[in-house]
């Protein structure tokens, strides 16, 4: 989370009023400025609802395997939209950490 929202934050710091209108920020801006609000791309704000937990070691290890994979789909997504070096080698970082964390649990 850190790694991402300081790369949002460098991107976003000094962006101009017509950039922000330009890039579709400006929806965004209006409610947080160019502060860090973790949602998702629709819009959808951060809930700790989105965590699973059965308390069965099996289905909560299958829940884990399932969230890298799709942290690591998403991570894939902003390489194929990225052109920036200083946004696509810490992204890069984190995929493969993602897939590191997969190979973890699924040994577990």
């Amino acid at each position: 989370m850190e790694i991402v929202s300081a790369i949002v934050y460098q991107l976003t710091r000094n962006l101009s009023i017509k950039e922000i209108k330009e890039s579709g920020f400006d929806t965004y801006f209006v409610d947080h400025t160019t502060g860090l609000y973790p949602q998702a791309a629709s819009g959808m704000p951060f809930s700790a609802a989105t965590f699973q937990s059965t308390g069965d070691p099996i289905t909560d290890l299958t829940e884990d395997l399932a969230a890298e994979q799709k942290a690591r789909l998403t991570y894939d997504n902003i390489l194929r939209l990225a052109d920036d070096p200083d946004v696509r080698d810490p992204i890069k970082f984190l995929r493969e950490r993602e897939i590191v964390h997969f190979q973890r649990f699924g040994e577990s």
